[in-house]
C-alpha cells in the first residue's frame, strides 16, 4: 500500500500570480506529487507526495524555478551514542525523514545538526524519531525558522530602508527633470547654470545608483525569469525601467544616434518607478504580516517553559523538551503547557479560549486539563497525556493553518487567467510600441517608449494573485477567534451558496442531557421495581436517555441489579435479562418487534409526545410495564440562532429520531421550517438527500454518531466538546456547543466571499481598465497619455488596496450577542 505524505513548504521569491502559476506548474510536473496548492499570501506550496524522495525532488524543482523552499536548522543533544554505529544509525534514521535536507551527527559533541524544509518536518518530530530509535534527544538550539509575521516585519524594515535610500537618490533627479518641465524658471536656471548635459549626467549617476542599489532585486529576479521564458512581475519592472534607462543612456552618451526631435531622457521615470514599487512592497509586507494575526494569537497561548518533576525535584524546561508522562507543576496564574490529567491539587482553570465558557472550571485529581488554558489561584500537578503537536491547541493551529492555505474553487479561474497574464502584457507592450511607431505622431519613438513602458509598469498580477488567499487567511483567522474552525477551506466558499441548514436535535438543538419527567405505570406494576429494572437494563447503554434513567434511579436510592444478555438495537432500544426477567426499553417499534401490545398506554404516550416529551415504552417479561417520558431541554441559544439563520434567507430543518408528534411540538416552539422525524441514525444520509430538493444542505451534528451525515452533507458542521476538535468527518468545527457558532460560520463565509469578489473585481477591473489607457487608447480623442510614473504608483497601490480590503475582515463582529467569551484564541 502506497504511503502518502501531505507536505506544506514555505517558498521564497513569489511576488505575483505569475509566480504562483509557475510554481504550481513546476510542482505538478514532478513525478510522485499530486494535489498541488500554492498560496501567495502565506507564501507556501502544499502537495501530496507518494514517496519521501518526491519531496526532495520538489525542493530541487523549486530551486531550479528560482523559488527555493525555505530551510531551517535545528541542533539536538543526543544521548546514549557510544560509537560510530550509533552515529550511523541516528544519521540514517534522520536522513530518511521526509523533508530532511542534511544531517550531521557528531559523536564527540553528542549532537545532531539537521537542516530541513520548513513545513515538511518539525523539531518535535525529529526528537521523537531519535527517542523511538533508543537515543533520547532534546532541543539544544532553536531553529532559524521565523513566523510569517516576524519574517514579514523584518522584510518590511528592509524594504523601508531600500525605499528611503531610493527616494533620497531619486528626489534630485525628479526635481531637475520634472521640475524643469513644470516650472520654466527652474528649467532656465538649470540650462544657464550646470547646463542640460551636466544635468543629464547627474541624473544618470543618481538613477544608476538607484537601479543598481535598491532596485537591483528586480533585475536579479526579472531577467533570469525572462531568459527561461517564464516572465513574472519582476520581469515587467525590469524590462520597463530598463527600456527607459537604456533610451536615456543613448540620449546622454550617444546623442547622434537619435534625431533631435526625440532626444530626451527618462531617468526620472525609471527611478521613480523603483521608488514607488518599493514603497508598495513595503506596505504589502506590512499588510501580509497582519494577515496571520490570528495564528500569532493562537501561538501566543502556548507556554514557552514549564516546571516538571525530575527525580522528585522541580526543574524548569523548554516546552519542546516535554515528554509524555511528565509530571508538570502549575503555579497560580500560569498557563498550562500541555494536555493532561490532574494528579494532585485543587484549583479553578480558565478554559474560555477552548470552550468559550467564561467561568473558570473546578479541577481536581482525575480531571482533564488542556494546554493553553490558565490556572487560577490554586496549585496543580498533572501528568502530560498529549504534548507538542498532539495537544488540542496544536490541533487548532493546524486546522487554521490548513484552512488559511486552502485553494478555493473560485481560485481556479484566477489561476487560468494569470497563467498567461504576464506574457500577454509583454506582448501587448510590444504591440503598443509597434502601433505608436507606425501610426503615432512625431516624435513617434518617444510616444512609443512612454506607452510601452507604461503598459509594462501599470500591469499588476500581484493584485490578482493576492485577491483570494489574503481574504481566506484573514477570514478564517477571524472565524477561529470566534470559535469557528474551518477544517476544509472549500467549506468557506460552499457555505455561502447553501439553502438549507439541517440540525440534529439531540446535543445540537438540545443540551444532550435529558431528564426523566414521567413514568406512567401499567396496572400491576410499581414505580421502584420498574425504574430499578429499566435503569439496570439501560446502565450499559451510552445513549443520553439511558444516562437520564440511571441518574434518576440512583437519585431515588434504588439498587441496580446485575444484568446479562444485554443487546442494544440502534434506533429501537435495548433488551437485557435483569434478575432473571427480560426487560425491553425503547420505541414502539421495539415493542412491535417483540409482540408487546402498547394499546393500554397508547393514549398516555400520545399525550407525552404532544407536550414535546420523548416517549419510550418498557416491557417486563413480555408485558407492557410503563411509558416513560424524557425531556431534553432546549439550549437557551437555539431559539435565537434559528431565527438568525432564517433571517439570512436559510431554511432550517430538524432531523430527529423522535416520533412525528414530539418533533412537531419542538419544531413549532422553535419556529423550524422543516421537521424530519422518526429517522434512524443510518437514515440521516437519506434525510439530507431528501432536503436537497430545496438546495444545498449544511448538516449540524455533535460529531459523535453523526459522522456519515456530516460527511454526506454539502458542508458538515460539527459541534465540538471543547477538547474534541479533531472531528475528521466535519468540514467546520465549532469549539463550543453553542448553535450561534453556526450563524457566525455563515456570516464569516458570506463576508469573506464578498470580500474576495471585491478584490477580484478590483484586480481584474483595474488591469482591464488601465492597461488600455497606458497603451494610449485615450490619446486620439483626448490627447491623454499616461505617465509611467503614474502607472507605477497605480500598480503599487493596487496590491495595497487588495490587502487593505482583506484586512477589513478582521473587524467582523459575531453575528449575535454572545453570552460567552470568544474561543479559539480570540479572548
Amino acid at each position: 500500500m502506497t504511503q502518502h505524505f501531505r507536505i506544506t513548504l514555505s517558498v521564497e521569491g513569489m511576488t505575483c500570480a505569475s509566480c504562483v502559476g509557475r510554481v504550481a506548474r513546476g510542482l505538478s510536473a514532478v513525478a510522485g506529487l499530486s494535489d498541488v496548492q500554492v498560496n501567495l499570501a502565506s507564501e507556501t506550496a502544499s502537495f501530496q507526495a507518494d514517496t519521501p524522495q518526491a519531496i526532495g525532488t520538489a525542493a530541487q524543482a523549486l530551486e531550479s524555478l528560482g523559488y527555493p523552499a525555505r530551510t531551517a536548522t535545528v541542533v539536538l543533544n543526543i544521548e546514549s551514542m557510544t560509537c560510530a554505529s550509533c552515529v550511523g544509525r541516528v544519521d540514517r534514521a534522520l536522513s530518511a525523514v521526509p523533508g530532511v535536507v542534511d544531517v550531521a551527527v557528531n559523536l564527540a559533541a553528542e549532537t545532531a545538526r539537521i537542516s530541513y524544509l520548513e513545513g515538511a518536518v518539525t523539531p518535535e518530530h525529529l526528537i521523537r524519531i531519535c527517542h523511538d530509535l533508543g537515543y533520547p534527544a532534546s532541543l539544544a538550539q532553536s531553529g532559524t525558522t521565523q513566523s510569517q509575521t516576524t519574517r514579514k516585519a523584518a522584510e518590511a524594515q528592509v524594504l523601508a530602508r531600500k525605499a528611503l535610500v531610493a527616494a533620497v537618490l531619486t528626489l534630485p533627479v525628479f526635481v531637475m527633470e520634472m521640475g524643469g518641465h513644470l516650472f520654466p524658471a527652474l528649467h532656465m536656471a538649470i540650462q544657464h547654470g550646470i547646463g542640460q548635459q551636466n544635468s543629464w549626467l547627474i541624473q544618470w549617476a543618481l538613477t544608476t545608483a538607484v537601479l543598481l542599489g535598491p532596485g537591483r532585486q528586480f533585475y536579479q529576479k526579472g531577467f533570469p525569469a525572462l531568459w527561461k521564458r517564464a516572465p513574472d512581475m519582476n520581469s515587467l519592472v525590469a524590462v520597463g525601467t530598463g527600456a527607459a534607462y537604456l533610451f536615456s543612456l543613448v540620449a546622454t552618451f550617444l546623442p547622434g544616434a537619435l534625431p533631435d526631435a526625440v532626444r530626451a531622457v527618462y531617468y526620472e521615470a525609471a527611478a521613480v518607478i523603483v521608488v514607488l514599487i518599493l514603497i508598495g512592497r513595503w506596505l504589502e509586507a506590512r499588510a501580509k504580516g497582519r494577515t496571520g494575526a490570528a495564528i500569532q494569537k493562537l501561538l501566543g497561548l502556548q507556554a514557552r517553559t514549564t516546571q516538571v518533576l525530575r527525580n522528585g525535584k522541580p526543574v524548569q524546561i523548554a516546552i519542546e523538551a516535554l515528554q509524555l508522562g511528565d509530571q508538570i507543576l502549575v503555579r497560580p496564574g500560569e498557563r498550562l503547557a500541555a494536555d493532561g490529567e490532574v494528579t494532585e491539587g485543587q484549583s479553578h482553570v480558565d478554559e474560555s479560549m477552548i470552550t468559550g465558557e467564561p467561568l473558570p472550571v473546578a479541577k481536581g485529581p482525575g480531571d482533564a486539563v488542556t494546554g493553553g488554558t490558565v490556572n487560577g489561584t490554586g496549585s496543580l500537578t498533572f501528568r502530560a497525556t498529549r504534548v507538542g503537536a498532539d495537544t488540542v491547541l496544536s490541533q487548532i493551529i493546524r486546522m487554521v493553518e490548513t484552512a488559511q492555505g486552502a485553494k478555493l474553487p473560485i481560485q481556479g479561474l484566477v489561476d487560468r487567467i494569470t497563467l498567461w497574464f504576464v506574457p500577454a502584457v509583454m506582448g501587448l507592450a510590444a504591440l503598443t510600441v509597434i502601433v505608436w511607431l507606425v501610426f503615432g505622431p512625431d516624435p513617434a519613438l518617444t510616444y512609443a517608449l512612454v506607452a510601452g513602458v507604461s503598459v509594462l509598469i501599470i500591469a499588476c498580477p500581484c493584485a490578482m494573485g493576492l485577491a483570494t488567499p489574503t481574504s481566506i487567511m484573514v477570514g478564517t483567522g477571524r472565524a477561529a477567534e470566534m470559535g469557528v474552525l474551518f477544517r476544509k477551506g472549500d467549506a468557506l466558499q460552499a457555505l455561502g451558496s447553501l439553502s438549507v441548514v439541517a440540525l440534529d436535535k439531540t446535543g445540537t438543538i438540545t443540551t444532550g442531557r435529558p431528564e426523566l419527567t414521567d413514568l406512567i405505570l401499567a396496572d400491576g406494576f410499581n414505580r421502584p421495581q420498574v425504574l430499578a429494572q429499566v435503569a439496570a437494563a439501560e446502565a450499559r447503554s451510552e445513549h443520553p436517555i439511558a444516562a437520564a434513567l440511571t441518574r434518576r434511579a440512583k437519585a431515588e436510592g434504588l439498587n441496580l441489579a446485575d444484568i446479562t444478555d444485554f443487546t442494544s438495537v440502534t434506533g429501537f432500544g435495548v433488551q437485557a435479562m435483569v434478575d432473571g426477567v427480560m426487560v425491553l426499553v425503547g420505541a414502539d417499534r421495539l415493542m412491535q418487534r417483540h409482540g408487546v401490545d402498547t394499546g393500554p398506554l397508547a393514549t398516555a404516550e400520545a399525550k407525552l409526545a404532544a407536550t414535546g416529551r420523548t416517549a419510550l415504552f418498557a416491557a417486563i417479561n413480555g408485558q407492557l410495564a410503563a411509558v416513560i417520558g424524557v425531556s431534553d431541554p432546549i439550549k437557551p441559544s437555539s431559539h435565537q440562532a434559528i431565527a438568525a439563520l432564517q433571517a439570512q434567507g436559510l431554511k432550517v430543518a430538524m432531523i430527529t429520531g423522535d416520533k412525528r408528534e414530539t418533533a412537531e411540538v419542538i419544531g413549532a416552539e422553535l419556529g423550524i421550517d422543516l421537521v424530519v422525524a422518526g429517522v434512524l441514525p443510518d437514515g440521516k444520509v437519506k434525510a439530507i438527500d431528501d432536503l436537497r430538493k430545496f438546495g444545498g444542505v449544511a448538516f449540524v451534528g455533535d460529531g459523535i454518531n453523526d459522522a456519515p451525515a456530516l460527511a454526506h452533507a454539502d458542508v458538515g458542521i460539527a459541534i465540538g466538546t471543547g477538547t474534541d476538535v479533531a472531528i475528521e468527518s466535519a468540514d467546520v468545527v465549532l469549539m463550543s456547543g453553542d448553535l450561534r457558532g453556526v450563524v457566525n460560520a455563515f456570516k464569516v463565509s458570506r463576508r469573506t466571499m464578498a470580500n474576495i469578489r471585491q478584490n477580484l473585481f478590483w484586480a481584474f477591473g483595474y488591469n482591464i481598465a488601465l492597461i488600455p489607457v497606458a497603451a494610449g487608447v485615450l490619446y486620439p480623442a483626448f490627447g491623454l497619455l499616461l505617465s509611467p510614473m503614474l502607472g507605477a504608483g497605480a500598480m503599487a497601490l493596487s496590491s495595497v488596496f487588495v490587502l487593505s480590503n482583506a484586512l477589513r475582515l478582521r473587524r467582523i463582529a459575531p453575528a449575535m450577542a454572545e453570552t460567552t467569551s470568544q474561543t479559539g484564541g480570540g479572548a
